[in-house]
């Protein structure tokens, strides 16, 4: 069959004319795509959309969007825009704080993709560099906090301190009240309102010292360590008091201040949070950050998020892994008492090297000049006769000013290009940090004195900590914090963690729902532009309208892609993005005086719609899909008219979690709102959506965006991620509100502790967006439906591809059923591992459906790559079929041991049943470029039950050598 004329040609580039981003973008060309639509009997991308897509919701029209920018002209009107922030001395303190990020780590993992193109580490065997350097930011973690137990990095320290609540809620078993010090942060206090509200519970507001703590009075506490003003305050009397009561200790602590002060273990604390950005990670305008959790080891099933735990492989070594999974939201659901899906690991990994970087006496260094640096200014200030609030500190103060002298003093401060902290009654704060001068000081202290004072110019003494909270004990003494301390020593370790990571940069990522596409240079570049980076998220307006025109630009991008009349930006990670829009939905109906509390969720949903759910206040009630995958609608009316009275929402992901494009989707949104529901879709899979219908058209109320999936923003090894959502016009004024500002009647409280999330990876998106227009980004998804359809193809003849639509065309991805080869002794996971020699990272694992694999391939990927994938499978489907005949014994089999290590390769003896070149060659491109696993098949079974999650000990690293 001759290859067909496409309906879509590729523009021609005439002499001096840019190729367009679009074909640097999408993987296939021209050729290469008439090739795939020939295999599939078709003869446009047009007319395989029309077999996939419903024609009741396909879009009729071009995306109304800027035309497509070339690289070149994005940048530099990015550039401008950025110019438009001022980036000024910041002093506002509240958690974040100007830093050196060392050239070494930025240079070699956050502009390394290398770093930022990996993959969650679900596939442990080719993520072992990146799991010890999580497994180094858990040791950094536990050593300075005092505690044992810390997870691999959290979203942000307000919703950590939110996560902590829950937590201290579930120890407790119920409970109404979470008493919280009125000296915390600002924006941890409007994060926990809004989750507190959600889920009944009030939050008492208080001085924690003074509070009553009688039996049942609160089930936690959450306290700030240093206090948001900058006092410190021993809480041990307080600890002693909440345990005797039953009741839980929440401290919200500075990593840097524990390299000098007693740690919150030591003083009584049940659960340290916080945040690692002063590691050197950029304000970024509010993140992305490493927040940060640690905890009492009897409390390991409840912490949340992630936790690396060391384990060993088949060949009996150390190996790293992610420990106690059971525990998280995918797999518990409903029961679920987080829905963090996402941990911020690129940023943990930064602020782990920091700490390896500097060693402990590095850091306390930096504490040590930073605390000496507020004691001289103090000193000025109290000279010169200025009322400070009551010490000790460590860097921040809290200027006592009389009348309207604050407004006075803030004017110009802005005309010398410093922020201070404005406090609520007329003071002003002033947090130092690691990029402080005693010019710097000396500036600030001629500002602040009072009229017509002057004082001697500040002076750096020799100081110690506070004595009554000077910090006795050792911390970060495992070898690793004391061996990297050169820059040649730093960058070898750092690109010997990396050879142990498949990325992107290695070959295809295909994991079904998670969109492992092309995270183009282009886009990555102005993450580090000092003019995105610098900026405090509590800035004064008039220095971000840059950030503002780029939010602004975004959200109309992105209202115009879904069909919706509202966007925010604030929701950090898609799973805040599904508790956002829940939590707009449930006050929407709550503005009309209807108590709806039940939310209908499929049965194959993402696990993180459940616990969303729940955390939103909702009861959730299952809905089944029927044989081909759909949601079952007679199922879907039946339980919509059970709970008419009290529907609240049904979440439902389009295209469906099975890959397919579901034909029933307007009859869907019609059962519910009949019912008086709203409809939540789940934006996961919006990459096949775009440009070729919109949600908002065909009838969803509300739909977050996986920005770190549709619009590019790389996965990070696990994050950062942004899942922004967009509404119809009645959800509009339920959107999250700023968190320092009073929250307006009706309207859901603060999601994320910054008012756009995590704005310096937002020109990432906006960046593709510019480049792609709306003609690439149509394309984009027409060829991620063409590369899934073509693959789906090729394999069918030896899998069993699970489900298609009504014309037997699968979406952006499709599910192969790997169940029958169990008769034989094969499992999916066999295959998973397999898929490791021949140097491809496994698809999605059993995800929706038990012992299958989600394969999506994305527009990125060109037709070569492809067919390598195509070519392994059908290899590895060979060798199944050898264990199938009888002419290999499934324990025999390279399946069951794979991956092979070089070390299991080159080793003196082979008793195995087949050769070493099939074990670690079995293809020609595995002979030209071979990715090796670092270490053989994890024993995960043996990591839960000896759980191990700190840096292991010289004896056990020294027999291993």
């Amino acid at each position: 069959m001759s290859a067909p004329k496409l309906e879509v040609v590729e523009r021609g580039v005439s002499a001096g004319e840019e190729t367009p981003f679009s074909r640097r973008h999408i993987g296939p060309g021209a050729s290469e795509i008439a090739e795939m639509l020939a295999a599939l009997g078709l003869g446009s991308l047009d007319a395989l959309v029309a077999e996939t897509v419903p024609g009741s919701i396909a879009l009729k029209r071009e995306l109304d969007l800027p035309s497509a920018r070339s690289e070149r002209v994005a940048l530099a009107d990015l550039r401008r825009m950025a110019e438009r922030n001022r980036v000024c001395r910041s002093y506002i303190g509240m958690g974040y704080y100007d830093c050196v990020t060392p050239p070494v780590i930025l240079r070699n993992v956050l502009e390394n993709p290398g770093w930022y193109t990996q993959y969650t580490p679900y596939q442990a065997e080719i993520a072992q560099g990146r799991l010890e350097a999580l497994l180094n930011f858990q040791t950094m973690v536990a050593d300075l906090t005092g505690l044992p137990l810390a997870n691999a990095s959290l979203l942000d320290e307000a919703t950590a301190a939110a996560e902590a609540m829950a937590m201290c809620r579930a120890l407790a078993r119920g409970g109404k009240t979470f008493l919280v010090d009125r000296d915390c942060h600002p924006q941890t206090i409007a994060v926990v309102r809004t989750r507190a509200a959600a889920i009944g519970v009030e939050v008492r507001v208080d001085d924690a010292e003074q509070a009553d703590l009688a039996p049942g009075a609160a089930f936690g506490v959450l306290v700030q360590y240093p206090g948001s003003s900058g006092a410190l305050r021993d809480w041990s009397a307080l600890a002693e008091r909440a345990r005797g009561v039953g009741c839980r200790l929440v401290m919200a602590t500075d990593l840097l201040a524990l390299t000098l002060l007693r740690p919150p273990g030591e003083l009584g604390a049940d659960v340290a949070v916080g945040s690692a950005q002063r590691f050197g990670v950029p304000m970024g305008f509010g993140g992305p950050h490493a927040a940060f959790m640690a905890t009492r080891e009897e409390f390991r099933r409840q912490l949340p998020g992630r936790i690396v735990g060391v384990s060993r492989d088949a060949e009996g070594r150390r190996a790293l892994r992610l420990a106690l999974q059971t525990r998280e939201q995918h797999i518990r659901r409903d029961k679920a008492t987080s829905n963090i899906c996402t941990a911020q690991v690129l940023l943990a990994v930064m602020a782990s090297m920091y700490a390896v970087y500097h060693g402990p006496s590095g850091l306390r260094r930096i504490a040590l000049r930073v605390h000496r640096l507020t004691r001289a200014l103090a000193a000025a200030l109290e000279g010169a006769g200025r009322e400070l609030a009551p010490g000790p500190w460590f860097d921040t103060l809290r200027i006592r000013l009389d009348g309207d002298e604050q407004a006075e003093l803030l004017r110009a401060a802005a005309e010398r290009g410093v922020n201070l902290r404005a406090h609520p009654g007329g003071d002003v704060g002033v947090s130092l940090d690691e990029t402080t001068s005693l010019e710097d000081v000396a500036g600030l202290a001629e500002l602040l004195m009072p009229a017509g004072r002057s004082a001697a110019a500040p002076a750096l003494e020799p100081v110690a900590p506070p004595e009554a909270f000077a910090r006795k004990s050792d911390y970060l003494t495992h070898p690793v914090f004391g061996a990297y301390h050169s820059e040649h020593e730093m960058l070898r370790y750092l690109h010997r963690l990396q050879a142990r990571d498949l990325s992107l940069t290695t070959s295809m990522i295909p994991l079904g729902s998670c969109t492992m596409k092309l995270n183009a240079t282009a886009e990555m570049i102005p993450v580090t532009w000092p003019e995105l980076g610098g900026l405090h998220p509590y800035a004064p307006p008039e220095q971000t309208s840059g950030y503002r025109e780029l939010f602004s630009d975004l959200e109309g991008w992105l209202g115009e892609i879904t069909g919706f009349a509202a966007v925010s930006l604030q929701p950090n990670a898609g799973s805040q993005g599904e508790l956002a829009g829940l939590l707009a939905i449930r006050a929407y109906h709550e503005s009309r005086g209807e108590a709806r509390d039940v939310c209908l969720i499929p049965v194959s949903a993402h696990g993180t719609n459940a616990a969303s759910a729940v955390m939103a206040g909702l009861r959730v009630v299952s809905v089944a899909c029927d044989t081909r995958g759909n949601v079952d609608l007679q199922d879907l009316r039946a339980r919509a008219d059970a709970h008419r009275a009290s529907l609240a929402a049904l979440m439902v992901t389009y295209p469906s979690t099975h890959g397919v494009f579901e034909a029933g989707i307007r009859e869907l949104c019609g059962i519910v709102h009949e019912a008086g529901g709203q409809v939540y879709l789940d934006g996961a899979n919006m990459n096949a959506q775009v440009g070729l219908t919109r949600p908002g058209d065909f009838g969803a109320d509300v739909c977050h965006l996986n920005l770190h999936k549709t619009f590019c923003i790389p996965h990070g090894g696990g994050g950062p991620g942004m899942g922004p959502i967009a509404v119809a016009a009645h959800l509009a004024p339920f959107l999250p509100g700023h968190p320092l500002e009073e929250p307006q009647p009706g309207r859901v409280g603060a999601i994320a502790a910054a008012p756009w999330g995590s704005p310096s990876i937002l020109p990432i998106s906006w960046v593709y967006v510019a480049m792609m227009g709306g003609e690439g980004l149509r394309r984009a998804s027409q060829v991620a439906i063409l590369n899934a359809n073509y693959m789906a193809k090729r394999l069918s003849g030896e899998y069993r591809v699970l489900y298609t639509g009504d014309r037997g065309r699968v979406a952006h991805e499709f599910i192969v059923d790997c169940r029958p080869f169990k008769e034989s002794g094969i499992e999916v996971e066999d295959v998973a591992k397999r898929l490791i020699d021949y140097g491809f990272h496994a698809p999605t694992m059993s995800f929706p459906v038990a012992g299958t694999l989600m394969v999506e391939p994305t527009e990125s990927e060109s037709k070569a790559e492809l067919d390598r994938f195509c070519d392994a499978m059908l290899s590895i489907r060979e060798e199944i079929r050898a264990v199938e005949q009888g002419r290999l014994a499934a324990a025999d089999s390279p399946l069951k041991h794979a991956p092979h290590t070089a070390g299991a390769v080159t080793a003196e003896a082979w008793d195995r049943r087949y050769t070493r070149q099939q074990a670690a060659f079995p293809t020609p491109w595995t002979r030209e470029h071979k990715f090796w696993p670092a270490v053989a098949r994890i024993d995960n079974a043996y990591g839960d039950r000896n759980l191990f999650c700190v840096c292991p000990p010289l004896e056990e690293l020294a027999g291993e050598s």
